[in-house]
């Protein structure tokens, strides 16, 4: 298996409870973020969400789709949330917001492994394609989110 590691920080000029739910609430984001197909809830989990687990369908701008589940570990309202993925991409993902004056930083650390065979023989050569098409997919989060928020957000990484 191939590892990468990203951090992706937005800048979003909203409050935290906006960007929070936008993010928490990943049911609603093929309603909202460019490249996600779907989100389909396996199991329920707590009243935070804790041990619920998804199936995520993404559409990316290399002409290849993503299934994953993501079950959630931990969930800590307005500040961090935790996910551990099976399937193409097998890993953790987390996310972390906190407020610097009038804006919300929202960060994502994506720590996966991929399991699709042809992505694990072509990644010595196509890494950096692959790590283009991420940050292509977080763009297009930041832009999407800036959109439904009605406000500016800025991709920092």
């Amino acid at each position: 298996m191939a590892s990468y590691e990203f951090v992706t920080t937005w800048r979003v000029s909203a409050p935290i409870e906006k960007v929070w739910k936008e993010i928490y609430h990943t049911e609603y984001w093929p309603q909202w973020w460019k490249g996600v197909i779907s989100v389909e809830e396996l199991k329920k989990g707590d009243e935070l969400g804790v041990g619920s687990i998804r199936l995520y369908t993404w559409e990316t701008k290399l002409p290849y789709k993503l299934i994953f589940k993501i079950e959630t570990l931990k969930v800590e309202p307005m500040k961090y949330l935790e996910g551990r993925s099976t399937g193409e991409l097998d890993g953790k993902g987390i996310w972390t917001l906190y407020e610097e004056g009038n804006e919300t930083i929202a960060r994502y650390d994506w720590q996966v492994n991929t399991t699709k065979f042809w992505m694990n023989i072509l990644a010595p050569l196509a890494r950096p394609l692959f790590e283009w098409n991420h940050k292509v997919v977080m763009r297009w989060g930041a832009e999407s989110l800036a959109k439904r928020l009605g406000v500016r957000v800025i991709q920092e990484r």
